[in-house]
């Protein structure tokens, strides 16, 4: 438990006291009031307050889903911090504020609703003031240069995630070094990069699917400090298990697996002496249930999930961040090489999102699913057998599948 307290302790320090209150304020309206209001007082009893006008009965409840959902937002945003928290948050309290002026006076006979009207419109005035001045609470977040230094590794840069991570940071003024099997992709990314942003660049061509791969690309760092790992490089291998190439899927494996291992083995213990770092695992929705005809490449994501959020808990307290990523299908060349022949592609989200949620939940979380379609995706396997997921999954699965290698 000392660990679970440190971690909340830090948690809460990102944000003022008073802040901290209003945060669990509404996850009382979430997880407690809004239910009674919506499920368990009757309908003739139910008024809801909005703008100072008073509503009743079935038009209440309608006011009370939506009360649900702005301090769900709230307490989502408030956790977070989210930059779009101002003024929005300020706004809202300023109109409740108003609200309970009107309320009172209205409904609260004599000098006691004027009273109490004056004394809680103030000290919700007084909120909203407080919201609006905390601007900068929301929006200036220190740099990723600022946090953990000025060079990253990224693996599988030449192509799709890894190529637009390191468009993200060099934007952000990181220097990189970048990994990929396809070196003359590289050197011509390097030099767009270097022009761009006027930042270092060193590329190594190195294949960390074959041995040894991953400590030639070790070595070739081993001058600099590096402060921001991604370990992207990964495949897939689609098809029935039984007419897969074992060598295809011994590669898979040590890609998506033994690599990150090697690396983060390597490059995390001069994070935590420097008590600064960051590493980004990119993992997959496919780790978070069994995927028949994709039986391997879900089952090493799996373990990228649980590597990645052990490796979380072990530094977090020790300076270093350590995030898995774990996106749905992506608009990249992945599908193409792993044998998937998926026929709706217009559903696939983008690279850039992947790299943009990542870098935004970096330090917040030991991992996030990438989209809320692919985190519904991701945790309705909760709610049924195992079994009957593996079933589901595998005839997804199995249409999506290029007829040779079923």
């Amino acid at each position: 438990m000392g660990r679970y307290r440190s971690w909340l302790r830090d948690r809460l320090s990102v944000r003022p006291w008073w802040m901290n209150l209003l945060m669990l304020f509404c996850a009382f309206i979430v997880f407690v009031y809004a239910p009674y209001d919506l499920f368990v007082k009757p309908v003739a009893r139910d008024h809801d307050v909005w703008m100072g006008m008073v509503f009743t009965d079935w038009v209440a409840k309608v006011g009370d889903v939506l009360h649900w959902i702005v301090y769900a937002f709230g307490l989502y945003g408030f956790w977070r911090m989210r930059p779009w928290m101002w003024p929005w948050a300020s706004l809202y309290v300023a109109q409740m504020a108003f609200g309970m002026l009107v309320w009172s006076i209205a409904f609260i006979p004599g000098t006691r609703g004027w009273v109490a009207g004056v004394l809680s419109g103030a000290a919700l005035a007084v909120v909203a003031a407080a919201l609006w001045r905390a601007r900068a609470r929301f929006q200036n977040r220190p740099t990723l240069a600022q946090r953990y230094g000025e060079w990253a590794l990224v693996t599988g840069a030449s192509a799709g995630i890894g190529l637009e991570y390191v468009r993200a940071l060099a934007a952000r003024g990181i220097s990189c070094v970048m990994c990929a099997r396809r070196e003359e992709r590289l050197e011509e990314l390097a030099a767009q990069l270097e022009r761009a942003h006027g930042i270092e660049t060193r590329v190594v061509a190195a294949d960390l699917a074959e041995p040894g791969g991953a400590e030639r690309l070790l070595a070739a760092v081993a001058d600099l400090d590096i402060d921001i790992l991604v370990s992207n490089a990964g495949a897939g291998y689609a098809g029935r298990f039984i007419r897969q190439d074992p060598n295809r899927l011994r590669q898979m494996v040590e890609l998506n697996c033994t690599a990150h291992v090697v690396l983060c083995a390597a490059l995390v213990p001069a994070m935590v002496s420097r008590r600064r770092g960051a590493v980004i695992v990119v993992g997959s929705v496919a780790g978070r249930q069994p995927l028949p005809f994709h039986a391997v490449y879900s089952a090493t994501k799996g373990f990228d999930l649980l590597f990645g959020e052990g490796l979380w808990a072990e530094v977090r307290d020790q300076g270093v961040d350590v995030l898995v990523v774990q996106p749905g299908p992506v608009k990249t060349e992945f599908e193409m090489v792993a044998g998937e022949a998926r026929k709706n592609r217009s559903a696939e989200e983008s690279a850039a999102n992947v790299v943009a949620v990542s870098l935004e939940a970096l330090g917040q979380s030991p991992s996030v699913v990438t989209t809320w379609f692919n985190w519904i995706r991701a945790n309705v396997n909760r709610l049924f057998p195992r079994s009957t997921i593996a079933f589901v999954a595998g005839d997804l699965m199995e249409a999506q599948t290029d007829t040779r290698y079923l």
